[in-house]
Protein backbone atom coordinates (compact mmCIF):
# COMPACT_ATOMS: atom_id res chain seq x y z
CA UNK A 1 0.00 0.00 0.00
CA UNK A 2 1.40 3.37 -0.96
CA UNK A 3 2.12 5.74 1.90
CA UNK A 4 2.32 9.44 1.18
CA UNK A 5 3.35 10.40 4.70
CA UNK A 6 5.15 13.60 5.65
CA UNK A 7 8.58 12.07 4.98
CA UNK A 8 7.63 10.84 1.50
CA UNK A 9 5.97 14.13 0.56
CA UNK A 10 8.96 16.14 1.74
CA UNK A 11 11.27 13.82 -0.22
CA UNK A 12 9.18 14.33 -3.37
CA UNK A 13 9.35 18.11 -3.04
CA UNK A 14 13.09 17.96 -2.32
CA UNK A 15 13.75 15.80 -5.38
CA UNK A 16 11.57 18.10 -7.51
CA UNK A 17 13.66 21.09 -6.41
CA UNK A 18 17.00 19.34 -6.93
CA UNK A 19 15.81 17.86 -10.22
CA UNK A 20 14.82 21.34 -11.37
CA UNK A 21 18.29 22.66 -10.57
CA UNK A 22 19.98 19.72 -12.31
CA UNK A 23 17.74 20.28 -15.34
CA UNK A 24 19.05 23.83 -15.75
CA UNK A 25 22.45 22.34 -16.54
CA UNK A 26 21.13 20.75 -19.75
CA UNK A 27 20.89 23.96 -21.79
CA UNK A 28 19.79 26.93 -19.67
CA UNK A 29 22.85 27.48 -17.47
CA UNK A 30 26.23 26.07 -16.64
CA UNK A 31 26.39 22.89 -18.70
CA UNK A 32 28.82 21.42 -16.18
CA UNK A 33 27.59 17.89 -17.07
CA UNK A 34 25.86 17.38 -13.71
CA UNK A 35 22.64 16.85 -15.68
CA UNK A 36 24.10 13.74 -17.35
CA UNK A 37 22.47 10.50 -16.13
CA UNK A 38 25.77 9.06 -14.90
CA UNK A 39 26.08 12.05 -12.53
CA UNK A 40 22.44 12.91 -11.77
CA UNK A 41 21.51 9.33 -10.85
CA UNK A 42 24.05 8.86 -8.04
CA UNK A 43 23.31 12.36 -6.71
CA UNK A 44 19.60 11.62 -6.34
CA UNK A 45 20.30 8.13 -5.00
CA UNK A 46 22.74 9.50 -2.43
CA UNK A 47 20.25 12.13 -1.26
CA UNK A 48 17.59 9.45 -0.81
CA UNK A 49 19.99 7.04 0.89
CA UNK A 50 20.80 4.57 -1.92
CA UNK A 51 23.53 5.82 -4.23
CA UNK A 52 24.01 2.33 -5.70
CA UNK A 53 20.56 2.32 -7.28
CA UNK A 54 21.23 5.79 -8.67
CA UNK A 55 24.55 4.68 -10.14
CA UNK A 56 23.01 1.63 -11.82
CA UNK A 57 20.15 3.63 -13.33
CA UNK A 58 22.43 6.50 -14.35
CA UNK A 59 24.95 4.18 -16.00
CA UNK A 60 22.27 2.33 -17.97
CA UNK A 61 20.57 5.50 -19.21
CA UNK A 62 23.88 7.21 -19.97
CA UNK A 63 24.69 4.49 -22.47
CA UNK A 64 21.38 4.99 -24.24
CA UNK A 65 21.42 8.79 -24.49
CA UNK A 66 25.13 9.60 -24.41
CA UNK A 67 25.11 10.74 -28.06
CA UNK A 68 21.97 12.89 -27.92
CA UNK A 69 23.07 16.51 -27.74
CA UNK A 70 20.73 19.55 -27.62
CA UNK A 71 22.39 21.24 -30.60
CA UNK A 72 20.53 23.78 -32.72
CA UNK A 73 16.80 23.14 -32.94
CA UNK A 74 17.12 19.46 -32.00
CA UNK A 75 15.43 18.72 -28.67
CA UNK A 76 16.61 15.34 -27.33
CA UNK A 77 14.75 13.32 -24.76
CA UNK A 78 15.10 14.75 -21.28
CA UNK A 79 17.45 12.09 -19.94
CA UNK A 80 17.89 14.07 -16.74
CA UNK A 81 14.17 13.91 -15.94
CA UNK A 82 14.08 10.20 -16.73
CA UNK A 83 17.11 9.49 -14.53
CA UNK A 84 15.93 11.58 -11.59
CA UNK A 85 12.41 10.14 -11.76
CA UNK A 86 13.60 6.53 -12.17
CA UNK A 87 15.99 6.78 -9.25
CA UNK A 88 13.50 8.48 -6.94
CA UNK A 89 10.72 6.03 -7.78
CA UNK A 90 13.00 3.00 -7.38
CA UNK A 91 14.40 4.14 -4.02
CA UNK A 92 11.22 5.53 -2.47
CA UNK A 93 8.89 2.86 -3.82
CA UNK A 94 11.15 -0.17 -3.75
CA UNK A 95 11.72 -0.57 -0.03
CA UNK A 96 11.80 -4.26 0.82
CA UNK A 97 11.61 -5.35 -2.82
CA UNK A 98 14.37 -7.02 -4.90
CA UNK A 99 16.45 -4.26 -6.46
CA UNK A 100 16.69 -5.21 -10.14
CA UNK A 101 12.97 -5.78 -10.89
CA UNK A 102 12.06 -2.44 -9.31
CA UNK A 103 14.84 -0.69 -11.21
CA UNK A 104 13.67 -2.25 -14.47
CA UNK A 105 10.07 -1.25 -13.90
CA UNK A 106 11.06 2.29 -12.87
CA UNK A 107 13.17 2.77 -16.00
CA UNK A 108 10.48 1.34 -18.27
CA UNK A 109 7.83 3.52 -16.63
CA UNK A 110 9.75 6.79 -16.83
CA UNK A 111 11.02 6.19 -20.36
CA UNK A 112 7.38 5.82 -21.35
CA UNK A 113 6.79 9.30 -19.91
CA UNK A 114 9.38 10.92 -22.22
CA UNK A 115 6.68 12.42 -24.52
CA UNK A 116 5.37 14.40 -21.54
CA UNK A 117 8.79 15.88 -20.79
CA UNK A 118 9.34 16.61 -24.50
CA UNK A 119 6.08 18.55 -24.76
CA UNK A 120 7.00 20.53 -21.64
CA UNK A 121 10.43 21.29 -23.14
CA UNK A 122 8.94 22.51 -26.42
CA UNK A 123 6.46 24.77 -24.62
CA UNK A 124 9.21 26.25 -22.47
CA UNK A 125 11.33 27.00 -25.52
CA UNK A 126 8.43 28.64 -27.33
CA UNK A 127 7.80 30.83 -24.31
CA UNK A 128 11.47 31.81 -24.24
CA UNK A 129 11.34 32.70 -27.95
CA UNK A 130 8.44 35.05 -27.24
CA UNK A 131 10.38 36.72 -24.44
CA UNK A 132 13.38 37.22 -26.74
CA UNK A 133 11.19 38.71 -29.49
CA UNK A 134 9.60 41.11 -27.00
CA UNK A 135 13.03 42.20 -25.78
CA UNK A 136 14.36 42.79 -29.28
CA UNK A 137 11.28 44.86 -30.16
CA UNK A 138 12.04 47.28 -27.31
CA UNK A 139 13.66 50.72 -27.89
CA UNK A 140 17.36 50.55 -28.64
CA UNK A 141 18.65 51.80 -25.30
CA UNK A 142 16.81 49.16 -23.26
CA UNK A 143 17.24 46.13 -25.50
CA UNK A 144 20.24 44.91 -23.51
CA UNK A 145 18.41 45.22 -20.21
CA UNK A 146 15.35 43.41 -21.52
CA UNK A 147 17.46 40.64 -23.01
CA UNK A 148 19.21 40.20 -19.65
CA UNK A 149 15.87 40.01 -17.86
CA UNK A 150 14.55 37.58 -20.48
CA UNK A 151 17.58 35.36 -19.94
CA UNK A 152 17.17 35.37 -16.16
CA UNK A 153 13.44 34.74 -16.44
CA UNK A 154 14.31 31.82 -18.71
CA UNK A 155 16.09 30.16 -15.80
CA UNK A 156 12.90 30.45 -13.78
CA UNK A 157 10.79 29.09 -16.65
CA UNK A 158 12.99 26.03 -17.18
CA UNK A 159 13.25 25.38 -13.45
CA UNK A 160 9.48 25.55 -12.99
CA UNK A 161 9.01 23.30 -16.02
CA UNK A 162 11.13 20.55 -14.46
CA UNK A 163 9.76 21.16 -10.96
CA UNK A 164 6.13 20.76 -12.08
CA UNK A 165 6.93 17.71 -14.21
CA UNK A 166 8.51 15.99 -11.20
CA UNK A 167 5.59 16.86 -8.95
CA UNK A 168 3.32 15.12 -11.47
CA UNK A 169 5.46 12.13 -12.47
CA UNK A 170 6.86 11.08 -9.11
CA UNK A 171 3.53 10.46 -7.31
CA UNK A 172 2.22 8.63 -10.39
CA UNK A 173 5.36 6.49 -10.43
CA UNK A 174 5.04 5.59 -6.76
CA UNK A 175 1.41 4.63 -7.30
CA UNK A 176 2.47 2.45 -10.24
CA UNK A 177 5.00 0.68 -8.01
CA UNK A 178 2.10 -0.48 -5.84
CA UNK A 179 0.50 -2.12 -8.88
CA UNK A 180 3.85 -3.62 -9.88
CA UNK A 181 4.20 -5.34 -6.51
CA UNK A 182 0.91 -7.15 -7.13
CA UNK A 183 1.94 -8.45 -10.54
CA UNK A 184 2.96 -12.12 -11.07
CA UNK A 185 6.51 -13.26 -10.49
CA UNK A 186 6.98 -13.73 -14.23
CA UNK A 187 6.63 -9.96 -14.69
CA UNK A 188 9.21 -9.36 -11.97
CA UNK A 189 11.64 -11.80 -13.60
CA UNK A 190 11.05 -10.11 -16.95
CA UNK A 191 11.96 -6.73 -15.44
CA UNK A 192 15.12 -8.25 -13.99
CA UNK A 193 16.13 -9.59 -17.41
CA UNK A 194 15.27 -6.21 -18.92
CA UNK A 195 17.82 -4.53 -16.65
CA UNK A 196 20.50 -7.14 -17.37
CA UNK A 197 20.14 -6.82 -21.14
CA UNK A 198 19.72 -3.04 -21.23
CA UNK A 199 23.51 -2.40 -21.33
CA UNK A 200 23.67 -4.35 -24.60
CA UNK A 201 21.03 -2.05 -26.06
CA UNK A 202 23.01 0.96 -24.88
CA UNK A 203 26.27 -0.27 -26.36
CA UNK A 204 24.52 -1.06 -29.65
CA UNK A 205 23.03 2.45 -29.70
CA UNK A 206 26.45 4.03 -29.13
CA UNK A 207 28.07 1.91 -31.83
CA UNK A 208 25.30 2.73 -34.30
CA UNK A 209 25.43 6.47 -33.65
CA UNK A 210 29.19 6.58 -33.87
CA UNK A 211 29.18 4.42 -37.01
CA UNK A 212 32.34 2.78 -35.71
CA UNK A 213 34.50 1.37 -38.48
CA UNK A 214 37.54 0.68 -36.34
CA UNK A 215 37.88 -0.62 -32.82
CA UNK A 216 37.25 1.97 -30.10
CA UNK A 217 40.15 1.51 -27.69
CA UNK A 218 38.32 3.04 -24.73
CA UNK A 219 35.24 0.86 -25.14
CA UNK A 220 37.37 -2.25 -25.66
CA UNK A 221 39.44 -1.35 -22.59
CA UNK A 222 36.25 -1.08 -20.57
CA UNK A 223 35.02 -4.49 -21.72
CA UNK A 224 38.40 -6.14 -21.04
CA UNK A 225 38.73 -4.47 -17.64
CA UNK A 226 35.22 -5.57 -16.69
CA UNK A 227 35.95 -9.16 -17.70
CA UNK A 228 39.22 -9.27 -15.74
CA UNK A 229 37.71 -7.68 -12.65
CA UNK A 230 34.73 -10.02 -12.63
CA UNK A 231 36.80 -13.19 -13.05
CA UNK A 232 39.93 -12.41 -11.04
CA UNK A 233 38.77 -10.20 -8.19
CA UNK A 234 35.03 -10.88 -7.90
CA UNK A 235 34.25 -7.19 -7.47
CA UNK A 236 30.62 -6.02 -7.22
CA UNK A 237 28.63 -5.93 -10.45
CA UNK A 238 27.86 -2.24 -10.00
CA UNK A 239 31.59 -1.44 -10.03
CA UNK A 240 32.11 -3.47 -13.19
CA UNK A 241 29.23 -1.63 -14.85
CA UNK A 242 30.69 1.71 -13.78
CA UNK A 243 34.12 0.88 -15.25
CA UNK A 244 32.65 -0.26 -18.57
CA UNK A 245 30.31 2.70 -18.89
CA UNK A 246 32.95 5.16 -17.72
CA UNK A 247 35.54 4.13 -20.30
CA UNK A 248 32.89 3.92 -23.00
CA UNK A 249 31.75 7.43 -22.08
CA UNK A 250 35.34 8.72 -22.32
CA UNK A 251 35.63 7.15 -25.76
CA UNK A 252 32.46 8.85 -26.97
CA UNK A 253 33.46 12.27 -25.63
CA UNK A 254 37.01 11.91 -26.91
CA UNK A 255 35.74 10.87 -30.33
CA UNK A 256 33.68 14.06 -30.62
CA UNK A 257 36.82 16.22 -30.55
Amino acid sequence: MIFFDAHTLSSLVLIAVIGGVLGLDRTAAGQFMISQPIVAGPIIGWILGDATVGLIIGALLELIWVMDMPIGTFVPADSTAVTVSSTAIAVLGGAGEPVLPVIGFSILLTVGMVPITTVAEHRSRKWMSKLADMAIAAPGEVVGQRLARAHLSGLVVFFLKSFIVYLVLLPLGLAAIVLFRQMPDTIHRAMELFVKFLPLVGVAAVVRKLSIRTADRFLLAGIVAAAILSMAFHVPAVFITAVTVGLGWIGVRYGER
